[in-house]
């Protein structure tokens, strides 16, 4: 029996700063693509927008009665947005995308449908989208290689795609991680790290329609630097008891 069982309920989490264009047709995908789901929400965290985002989710509200709202203040990060949305989730299994619209919420159902799988390991506790197609400029491409690259050599995460926003994870697992900044580009090394599996699944990628990019492209490697070392540090510090016995 698997650690966490999945029973066909999903909180979906969005982050979202200044994404006035790509609310609202993101909601209503997420909402089409889930309707065979026996339950989900879908919970916007929205990072200190200063743009008509606010005034849009309001309204969206009063439509998706399975839409929730969490606002903050000020923009902490995309790692925090995710994080706030995590903790307020009321479900046992976490969908995260980017607000942006260039993750498929068609692609959700297939995800969770691998956890239904019996083939799949009792472990299973992350599915880490792999944009094997990406849709996106030359140098966001190639910096996000890069980063994979080196990410990946380093921490030995056997994970092509870290940086995609389309993730499917245990809710209990997250909470149990090391949260720190950027961290949503570290999930796969920090959920091996805790004893659990992960598995990467090909998922579509489109290119951005509306708006720009709010969360800039220099943390994919320089910044992402100093973290890469401090996860590999956490890497060699664990230590997993084996419980054989507990009253």
């Amino acid at each position: 029996m698997p650690t966490h069982p999945y029973h066909g309920r999903v909180s979906v989490v969005v982050p979202v700063k200044n994404e006035e264009e790509n609310v609202e047709p993101l909601v209503r995908e997420i909402a089409a693509a889930l309707t065979s789901q026996a339950e989900f929400e879908i919970i916007y965290i929205n990072d200190g927008s200063t743009d008509r985002t606010t005034q849009i989710l309001d309204r969206l509200k009063s439509e998706f009665q399975m839409l929730r709202v969490i606002t903050h203040r000020a923009s902490c990060g995309q790692s925090q947005a995710v994080a706030t949305g995590v903790k307020h989730a009321r479900y046992e299994w976490i969908a995260t995308l980017d607000g942006d619209g260039q993750n498929d919420p068609a692609d959700i159902p297939a995800l969770l449908r691998v956890l239904e799988d019996s083939a799949q390991a009792t472990n299973l506790e992350l599915l880490a989208g792999w944009r094997n197609k990406r849709q996106d400029t030359y140098i966001r491409k190639l910096s996000s290689k890069i980063a994979n690259s080196v990410r990946s050599r380093f921490l030995k995460d056997n994970t092509p795609d870290t940086g995609c926003g389309l993730k499917v994870f245990a809710r209990a697992t997250f909470m149990e991680l090391p949260h720190f900044d950027h961290m949503h580009r570290f999930l796969p090394a920090l959920v091996q790290r805790n004893g659990g599996t992960v598995v990467s699944v090909p998922v579509n990628h489109r290119a951005r329609e509306r708006g720009a990019s709010k969360y800039g492209i220099h943390n994919r490697l320089w910044v992402g630097i100093v973290d890469l070392f401090g996860v590999a540090w956490l890497q060699r510090r664990v230590r997993r008891p084996e419980i054989i016995s507990a009253d």
